[in-house]
Protein backbone atom coordinates (compact mmCIF):
# COMPACT_ATOMS: atom_id res chain seq x y z
CA UNK A 1 0.00 0.00 0.00
CA UNK A 2 1.69 3.35 -0.68
CA UNK A 3 0.02 6.60 0.02
CA UNK A 4 1.32 10.03 -1.90
CA UNK A 5 1.87 13.47 0.08
CA UNK A 6 4.41 15.03 1.70
CA UNK A 7 2.93 15.69 4.86
CA UNK A 8 0.05 15.65 7.32
CA UNK A 9 0.40 18.80 8.46
CA UNK A 10 -0.93 21.74 6.81
CA UNK A 11 0.11 25.52 6.44
CA UNK A 12 -1.95 25.99 9.22
CA UNK A 13 0.18 23.97 11.61
CA UNK A 14 0.22 25.56 15.26
CA UNK A 15 4.03 25.47 14.65
CA UNK A 16 5.88 27.49 12.45
CA UNK A 17 8.46 25.19 11.58
CA UNK A 18 10.82 27.60 9.90
CA UNK A 19 14.16 28.35 11.62
CA UNK A 20 14.74 31.65 12.88
CA UNK A 21 17.85 31.13 15.03
CA UNK A 22 20.66 28.82 14.01
CA UNK A 23 21.86 26.95 17.01
CA UNK A 24 23.49 23.52 17.59
CA UNK A 25 21.19 21.85 19.10
CA UNK A 26 17.62 23.32 18.31
CA UNK A 27 15.65 25.42 15.79
CA UNK A 28 13.59 27.75 16.65
CA UNK A 29 10.31 28.00 16.28
CA UNK A 30 7.07 30.64 15.85
CA UNK A 31 4.00 30.04 17.80
CA UNK A 32 1.35 30.48 14.65
CA UNK A 33 -0.36 33.93 15.78
CA UNK A 34 -3.75 33.06 13.97
CA UNK A 35 -6.60 31.18 15.59
CA UNK A 36 -6.08 28.01 16.57
CA UNK A 37 -7.75 25.48 14.93
CA UNK A 38 -8.48 22.08 17.02
CA UNK A 39 -5.75 19.67 17.54
CA UNK A 40 -6.30 15.88 16.54
CA UNK A 41 -4.52 15.20 20.12
CA UNK A 42 -6.07 17.85 22.06
CA UNK A 43 -6.48 16.91 25.86
CA UNK A 44 -3.91 13.70 25.09
CA UNK A 45 -0.94 13.19 27.52
CA UNK A 46 2.11 11.83 25.48
CA UNK A 47 5.46 10.30 26.04
CA UNK A 48 8.49 10.36 23.37
CA UNK A 49 11.04 8.36 24.50
CA UNK A 50 14.85 9.74 23.13
CA UNK A 51 13.14 12.86 22.00
CA UNK A 52 15.94 15.31 22.82
CA UNK A 53 17.09 14.82 19.02
CA UNK A 54 16.31 13.26 15.56
CA UNK A 55 12.94 11.41 15.20
CA UNK A 56 12.16 11.28 18.56
CA UNK A 57 12.33 15.68 18.64
CA UNK A 58 10.29 15.86 15.55
CA UNK A 59 7.60 13.42 16.86
CA UNK A 60 7.60 15.49 20.34
CA UNK A 61 7.06 19.05 18.51
CA UNK A 62 4.50 17.59 16.39
CA UNK A 63 2.25 15.36 19.13
CA UNK A 64 2.82 19.22 21.04
CA UNK A 65 1.42 20.99 17.78
CA UNK A 66 -1.48 18.94 17.54
CA UNK A 67 -2.70 19.69 21.24
CA UNK A 68 -1.03 16.45 23.10
CA UNK A 69 0.91 17.40 27.01
CA UNK A 70 4.13 16.15 26.27
CA UNK A 71 6.75 14.41 28.21
CA UNK A 72 9.88 14.66 26.57
CA UNK A 73 12.48 11.93 27.20
CA UNK A 74 16.35 11.23 26.83
CA UNK A 75 19.21 10.74 28.89
CA UNK A 76 20.91 12.99 26.55
CA UNK A 77 23.97 10.05 25.81
CA UNK A 78 25.89 9.83 22.87
CA UNK A 79 25.49 7.52 20.31
CA UNK A 80 27.23 5.30 21.44
CA UNK A 81 25.07 5.04 24.58
CA UNK A 82 27.63 6.85 26.51
CA UNK A 83 27.50 9.99 28.92
CA UNK A 84 24.51 12.09 29.59
CA UNK A 85 23.10 15.40 28.90
CA UNK A 86 19.60 16.86 29.82
CA UNK A 87 19.92 19.87 27.73
CA UNK A 88 18.54 18.44 24.15
CA UNK A 89 15.54 17.27 26.12
CA UNK A 90 15.36 20.79 27.71
CA UNK A 91 15.43 22.33 24.51
CA UNK A 92 12.78 20.46 22.96
CA UNK A 93 10.29 21.10 26.40
CA UNK A 94 11.64 24.96 26.09
CA UNK A 95 10.05 25.46 22.55
CA UNK A 96 6.93 23.57 23.66
CA UNK A 97 6.41 25.71 26.23
CA UNK A 98 7.16 28.99 24.59
CA UNK A 99 4.59 27.96 22.01
CA UNK A 100 2.09 27.79 24.36
CA UNK A 101 2.11 24.04 24.95
CA UNK A 102 2.48 21.85 28.22
CA UNK A 103 5.67 19.68 28.67
CA UNK A 104 8.06 18.22 30.91
CA UNK A 105 11.25 16.53 31.07
CA UNK A 106 12.10 13.47 32.12
CA UNK A 107 16.31 12.39 32.16
CA UNK A 108 15.35 8.51 32.93
CA UNK A 109 16.88 5.49 31.64
CA UNK A 110 14.11 3.33 29.93
CA UNK A 111 16.05 0.23 29.09
CA UNK A 112 16.09 0.25 33.34
CA UNK A 113 12.56 -1.35 34.99
CA UNK A 114 12.26 1.49 37.51
CA UNK A 115 13.19 3.65 34.59
CA UNK A 116 9.91 3.02 32.57
CA UNK A 117 7.77 2.88 35.33
CA UNK A 118 8.95 6.36 36.20
CA UNK A 119 8.17 8.16 33.31
CA UNK A 120 4.95 6.40 33.23
CA UNK A 121 4.27 7.61 36.85
CA UNK A 122 5.15 10.99 35.78
CA UNK A 123 2.97 11.90 33.42
CA UNK A 124 0.24 10.47 35.21
CA UNK A 125 1.10 12.58 38.32
CA UNK A 126 2.00 15.75 36.11
CA UNK A 127 -0.69 15.53 33.59
CA UNK A 128 -3.68 13.64 35.59
CA UNK A 129 -3.53 10.93 32.14
CA UNK A 130 -1.26 9.01 29.88
CA UNK A 131 -2.79 8.01 26.25
CA UNK A 132 0.18 7.64 24.30
CA UNK A 133 3.85 6.00 24.40
CA UNK A 134 6.16 6.94 21.15
CA UNK A 135 9.21 4.77 21.70
CA UNK A 136 11.95 5.80 20.08
CA UNK A 137 15.10 5.72 21.96
CA UNK A 138 18.25 4.04 20.51
CA UNK A 139 22.04 3.85 20.42
CA UNK A 140 24.40 2.11 17.88
CA UNK A 141 27.15 -0.16 18.29
CA UNK A 142 27.72 -1.07 14.73
CA UNK A 143 30.16 -3.93 13.72
CA UNK A 144 31.03 -7.37 12.11
CA UNK A 145 29.58 -10.12 13.91
CA UNK A 146 33.49 -11.20 14.40
CA UNK A 147 34.53 -7.69 15.90
CA UNK A 148 31.87 -7.47 18.13
CA UNK A 149 31.76 -7.62 21.94
CA UNK A 150 29.85 -8.70 24.89
CA UNK A 151 28.87 -5.12 25.52
CA UNK A 152 28.68 -3.89 21.67
CA UNK A 153 26.26 -6.59 22.20
CA UNK A 154 23.91 -6.19 25.24
CA UNK A 155 23.80 -2.45 25.39
CA UNK A 156 22.10 -2.33 22.04
CA UNK A 157 19.91 -5.07 22.83
CA UNK A 158 19.11 -3.23 26.25
CA UNK A 159 18.43 0.04 24.96
CA UNK A 160 16.30 -0.92 22.27
CA UNK A 161 14.21 -3.94 22.83
CA UNK A 162 14.47 -3.27 26.84
CA UNK A 163 14.11 0.05 26.28
CA UNK A 164 10.77 -0.70 24.17
CA UNK A 165 9.56 -3.05 26.88
CA UNK A 166 9.80 -1.39 30.10
CA UNK A 167 7.84 1.56 29.45
CA UNK A 168 5.40 -0.45 27.37
CA UNK A 169 4.35 -3.04 29.98
CA UNK A 170 4.13 0.11 33.12
CA UNK A 171 1.80 1.20 30.49
CA UNK A 172 -0.23 -1.56 29.43
CA UNK A 173 -0.44 -2.00 33.55
CA UNK A 174 -2.13 1.42 33.45
CA UNK A 175 -4.27 1.05 30.73
CA UNK A 176 -5.67 -2.29 31.91
CA UNK A 177 -6.39 -1.19 35.69
CA UNK A 178 -8.08 1.89 34.12
CA UNK A 179 -10.52 -0.32 31.34
CA UNK A 180 -10.55 -3.03 34.25
CA UNK A 181 -11.97 -0.06 36.32
CA UNK A 182 -14.59 0.57 33.70
CA UNK A 183 -13.11 3.96 32.31
CA UNK A 184 -12.50 4.37 28.41
CA UNK A 185 -9.20 3.15 27.34
CA UNK A 186 -7.94 5.17 23.88
CA UNK A 187 -4.07 3.83 24.77
CA UNK A 188 -1.53 3.97 21.73
CA UNK A 189 2.42 3.01 21.38
CA UNK A 190 3.97 3.48 18.51
CA UNK A 191 7.75 1.75 18.30
CA UNK A 192 10.18 1.73 16.15
CA UNK A 193 11.86 -0.68 13.83
CA UNK A 194 13.81 -0.25 10.90
CA UNK A 195 14.47 -1.65 7.93
CA UNK A 196 17.41 -3.58 9.55
CA UNK A 197 15.17 -5.32 11.53
CA UNK A 198 12.90 -6.16 8.74
CA UNK A 199 15.58 -7.51 6.70
CA UNK A 200 18.55 -7.95 8.79
CA UNK A 201 22.01 -5.64 8.04
CA UNK A 202 25.63 -6.63 7.46
CA UNK A 203 27.15 -4.93 10.43
CA UNK A 204 24.21 -4.49 12.54
CA UNK A 205 23.60 -8.13 14.48
CA UNK A 206 23.06 -6.19 17.40
CA UNK A 207 20.78 -3.77 16.23
CA UNK A 208 19.22 -5.37 13.30
CA UNK A 209 18.40 -8.55 16.31
CA UNK A 210 16.91 -5.77 18.25
CA UNK A 211 14.66 -4.08 15.51
CA UNK A 212 13.53 -7.37 14.39
CA UNK A 213 12.21 -7.87 18.61
CA UNK A 214 10.54 -4.90 18.12
CA UNK A 215 8.31 -5.90 15.48
CA UNK A 216 7.49 -8.74 17.51
CA UNK A 217 6.82 -7.14 20.14
CA UNK A 218 4.25 -4.52 18.20
CA UNK A 219 2.64 -7.79 17.45
CA UNK A 220 2.78 -9.32 21.05
CA UNK A 221 1.80 -6.38 22.26
CA UNK A 222 -1.23 -4.94 20.03
CA UNK A 223 -3.15 -9.35 20.62
CA UNK A 224 -2.57 -8.37 24.14
CA UNK A 225 -3.85 -4.82 24.71
CA UNK A 226 -6.91 -4.48 22.39
CA UNK A 227 -9.31 -5.32 24.44
CA UNK A 228 -8.28 -2.80 26.53
CA UNK A 229 -8.70 -0.24 23.86
CA UNK A 230 -4.90 -0.16 23.48
CA UNK A 231 -3.66 0.00 19.68
CA UNK A 232 0.23 -1.01 19.05
CA UNK A 233 1.58 -0.36 15.93
CA UNK A 234 5.40 0.58 14.38
CA UNK A 235 7.26 2.22 12.17
CA UNK A 236 10.63 1.61 10.39
CA UNK A 237 11.41 4.84 9.27
CA UNK A 238 14.37 6.65 6.67
CA UNK A 239 15.61 9.78 8.16
CA UNK A 240 18.65 12.19 8.38
CA UNK A 241 19.58 11.67 11.75
CA UNK A 242 22.81 11.20 13.90
CA UNK A 243 22.25 7.55 13.40
CA UNK A 244 22.14 7.74 9.76
CA UNK A 245 24.21 10.72 8.41
CA UNK A 246 27.39 8.19 8.71
CA UNK A 247 25.54 6.23 6.09
CA UNK A 248 23.68 8.40 3.55
CA UNK A 249 26.33 11.16 4.15
CA UNK A 250 25.96 14.08 1.23
CA UNK A 251 22.80 12.54 -0.73
CA UNK A 252 20.98 12.90 2.79
CA UNK A 253 21.07 16.60 2.48
CA UNK A 254 18.94 18.57 0.82
CA UNK A 255 19.21 22.48 0.25
CA UNK A 256 16.16 23.28 -1.78
CA UNK A 257 12.57 21.65 -1.91
CA UNK A 258 11.47 18.95 -0.57
CA UNK A 259 13.70 17.36 1.69
CA UNK A 260 12.68 13.46 1.70
CA UNK A 261 14.87 12.73 4.78
CA UNK A 262 13.49 15.32 6.89
CA UNK A 263 12.29 13.56 10.26
CA UNK A 264 9.12 15.67 10.35
CA UNK A 265 8.29 13.41 7.32
CA UNK A 266 8.11 10.52 10.02
CA UNK A 267 6.60 12.55 12.56
CA UNK A 268 3.46 13.56 10.53
CA UNK A 269 3.07 8.99 10.64
CA UNK A 270 3.38 8.76 14.37
CA UNK A 271 0.62 12.11 14.82
CA UNK A 272 -1.90 9.98 12.53
CA UNK A 273 -0.96 6.88 14.42
CA UNK A 274 -1.54 8.52 17.99
CA UNK A 275 -4.68 10.13 16.85
CA UNK A 276 -8.30 8.86 16.97
CA UNK A 277 -8.49 8.60 13.92
CA UNK A 278 -6.14 5.30 13.78
CA UNK A 279 -8.26 3.87 16.44
CA UNK A 280 -8.69 0.60 13.79
CA UNK A 281 -5.14 0.69 12.86
CA UNK A 282 -2.96 -1.99 15.30
CA UNK A 283 -0.24 -4.34 15.01
CA UNK A 284 1.21 -2.94 11.86
CA UNK A 285 4.40 -2.05 10.41
CA UNK A 286 4.92 0.75 8.50
CA UNK A 287 7.69 1.98 6.29
CA UNK A 288 8.00 5.70 6.15
CA UNK A 289 10.21 7.60 3.69
CA UNK A 290 9.73 11.25 2.41
CA UNK A 291 6.34 10.81 1.57
CA UNK A 292 5.57 7.70 0.75
CA UNK A 293 4.10 5.24 3.57
CA UNK A 294 4.37 1.48 3.09
CA UNK A 295 1.69 -0.61 5.18
CA UNK A 296 4.13 -4.00 5.31
CA UNK A 297 2.60 -7.21 5.93
CA UNK A 298 4.06 -10.11 7.70
CA UNK A 299 6.19 -13.39 6.80
CA UNK A 300 3.93 -14.75 4.07
CA UNK A 301 5.11 -18.23 2.74
CA UNK A 302 7.08 -17.94 -0.58
CA UNK A 303 7.64 -21.72 -1.28
CA UNK A 304 5.92 -25.04 0.16
CA UNK A 305 5.81 -29.00 0.35
CA UNK A 306 3.23 -31.42 1.04
CA UNK A 307 2.40 -34.57 1.44
CA UNK A 308 1.53 -36.96 4.61
CA UNK A 309 4.14 -37.95 5.71
CA UNK A 310 7.64 -37.22 7.02
CA UNK A 311 10.59 -36.39 4.59
CA UNK A 312 13.59 -37.55 5.33
CA UNK A 313 16.70 -35.18 4.35
CA UNK A 314 17.43 -37.21 1.30
CA UNK A 315 14.12 -36.89 0.08
CA UNK A 316 13.80 -32.98 1.05
CA UNK A 317 17.11 -32.39 -0.48
CA UNK A 318 15.58 -33.80 -4.10
CA UNK A 319 12.42 -31.82 -3.55
CA UNK A 320 14.83 -28.63 -3.07
CA UNK A 321 13.69 -27.54 -6.86
CA UNK A 322 10.10 -27.43 -6.22
CA UNK A 323 10.43 -25.54 -2.44
CA UNK A 324 12.23 -23.02 -4.04
CA UNK A 325 10.61 -22.75 -6.90
CA UNK A 326 10.51 -19.61 -9.02
CA UNK A 327 12.11 -17.97 -5.85
CA UNK A 328 15.56 -17.49 -4.90
CA UNK A 329 16.89 -19.84 -2.20
CA UNK A 330 19.62 -17.37 -1.69
CA UNK A 331 19.73 -14.43 1.34
CA UNK A 332 16.56 -11.93 0.55
CA UNK A 333 17.31 -9.00 -0.74
CA UNK A 334 17.34 -6.19 1.50
CA UNK A 335 14.08 -4.06 1.52
CA UNK A 336 12.24 -3.80 -1.49
CA UNK A 337 13.04 -0.40 -3.38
Amino acid sequence: MLLRGHALITKDDRFDRSPQVPTTRSTTFEFNKKEKPMGLLDGKVAIVTGAGRGIGRDEALLLASEGAKLVINDVGASLQGEGGDKSPAQDVADIIIANGGEAVVNGDDISTWNGGKNVIEQAVDTFGSMDILVNNAGILRDKMSFNMNESDWDDVIRVHLKGHFAPAQHAAVYWRNKAKSGEEVTGRIINTSSEAGLYGNAGQANYSTAKGGIVSLTWVLARELERYGVTVNAIAPRARTRMTENLFGEMAKSDEGFDEWDPKNVANLIGFLASDNAADVTGQIFVVFGGNVWAMGGFVPVGELHRDHAWTPSELADAKGDLFKGVSSGIPKFSFF
